[in-house]
């Protein structure tokens, strides 16, 4: 059964007892004897029943206590960017015919689906440069992980991956969550500070895969070109990650001589939502098209000469054989991948510009506001994009604090992953934050 995939099939009183006759018992509640009687049937303490308009108001109370994004300014990123939503992406995805859709196995009765998917894939390729995507990961961090499965069937008899230490420690803990049954060595980022040109020393013959993000997660740029010629030189490949947002202005991972590149499509139309669901992006070159996990549609023609979309160059084993497959992953986010997909075609290759110039800007002016206040310093050696450090005088949590009681959410933590940067802040800024906005957030700061 697919990973994810739930099967409602109503039974019968003869069916239920027959099953229970099987397990050895009589009555459904045999099977909790084993929970002390005074705690198997408690009893429900519930409220009063309300009127539509009593319930509404008491639903909209207990909202309230929710930190969300009209409510508080959010300068808070590492992975999940409070970027603009247009009222048209919710719109279209509530479809019933899109929000019920799942595995588009049958494709004579899944055309919408299966198109749907294919303008995403067709998309995420225009966006990347590279020349196949797939739909079919939960998020940025399976997404990456995944590379690496993909990398040792591609390069065989090579156990080794190389990930740099400015890649999101998150990410970097779900790809040594995903490699710990095998026997995979993992290194790179062992040591703080190290740079990519670190990594890259530590890709030898072993090697099957050295994984780069750019932006990184402190939100620096990096000029990668050359980088996957120098990789691919020594018998590995090159993953690189991406911020799909940054694309509407800099290197593509394509250009990059990138094997493999993932991303968090969280950016694309998904909004916060409390942590998800979000879309895993994952890209790879077309000679390595029968190694990908999850979907890839095609376009073909049936035996009327029409267009049809069908799923294609990819093993039945990814979702009948187990044993054979290269991936357990397989549970289609098709309804995130088509909010991705109205993003950005409603954007167009324009509006994903203007949107990454806004966010660039804004960004830089933060940092320029924030450098200026006393006993703040604002980390801004290399180029960065929408996120950067900041040191503070204080431990960020007792800032954070404070700023939460005015209404601002402030910047992410570094003291457990990169402690050697001391009191220090990861903030992130989007075309969402306004200049008015910015400037009250550095009156905080400057105020604790």
């Amino acid at each position: 059964m697919e990973a994810g995939m739930t099967h409602y099939i109503p039974i019968t009183d003869a069916d239920r007892q027959a099953m229970l006759q099987a397990i050895g018992v009589e009555t459904i509640e045999d099977l909790f004897v084993d929970v002390p009687a005074s705690h198997r049937f408690p009893p429900l303490e519930l409220p009063p029943p309300l009127s539509e308009p009593e319930l509404m108001a008491e639903l909209n109370r207990l909202s309230e206590a929710n930190a969300h994004n009209r409510k508080y300014s959010i300068f808070l990123g590492a992975g999940a960017y409070n970027h603009f939503v247009p009222a048209a992406v919710d719109q279209i995805i509530r479809r019933g015919e899109y929000y019920t859709a799942y595995t588009p196995y049958q494709p004579e009765i899944s055309q919408g689906t299966l198109q749907a998917i294919f303008e995403y894939q067709s998309l995420i390729c225009a966006l990347t440069g590279m020349e196949i995507a797939n739909a079919s990961h939960y998020d940025g961090a399976t997404a990456l992980a995944e590379s690496a499965i993909m990398a040792l069937n591609v390069v065989r008899n090579r156990r080794k991956i190389v990930v740099a230490r400015s890649v999101n420690p998150q990410y970097r803990a779900v790809l040594r969550t995903y490699m710990q049954g095998l026997d995979v060595e993992i290194v790179g980022d062992e040591n703080p500070g190290a740079t990519i040109a670190d990594a890259l020393a530590q890709v030898d013959d072993h090697t099957a895969l050295l994984i780069v993000q750019n932006p990184d997660f402190l939100g620096r740029i990096h000029d990668l070109r050359g980088l996957g010629a120098q990789v691919q030189a020594r018998g590995a490949l090159l993953a690189v990650h991406f911020d799909p947002i940054a694309l509407g202005l800099f290197q593509t991972p394509a250009e990059a001589g990138a094997d493999i590149a993932t991303g968090e499509g969280q950016p694309l139309g998904l909004g916060l939502a409390f942590g998800g669901p979000y879309l895993g992006i994952f890209t790879t070159r077309q000679k390595y098209v029968h190694k990908i996990a999850g979907r890839i549609v095609g376009v073909t023609k049936d035996v009327d000469g029409r267009m049809a979309y069908v799923l294609t160059l990819r093993a039945r084993e990814q979702d009948i054989r187990r044993e054979r497959a290269t991936s357990n992953i397989c549970t289609n986010q098709g309804l995130m991948a088509l909010a991705s997909a109205v993003y950005m075609s409603l954007m167009g290759k324009r509006g994903m510009r203007a949107v990454a110039e806004i966010t660039y800007h804004r960004a830089h002016y933060a940092a320029q506001r924030i450098s200026e206040l006393t006993g703040y310093r604002v980390l801004a050696d290399q180029p960065f994009f929408r996120e950067f450090v900041v040191q503070c005088p204080r431990p960020v949590a007792e800032i954070n604090a404070a700023l939460r009681e005015q209404g601002i959410i402030g910047g992410y933590d570094l003291s457990a992953d990169e402690p050697h940067l001391g009191h220090a802040m990861l903030v992130a800024v989007t075309e969402m934050n306004t200049p008015a906005e910015i400037d009250r957030f550095v009156a905080a700061l400057a105020a604790i």
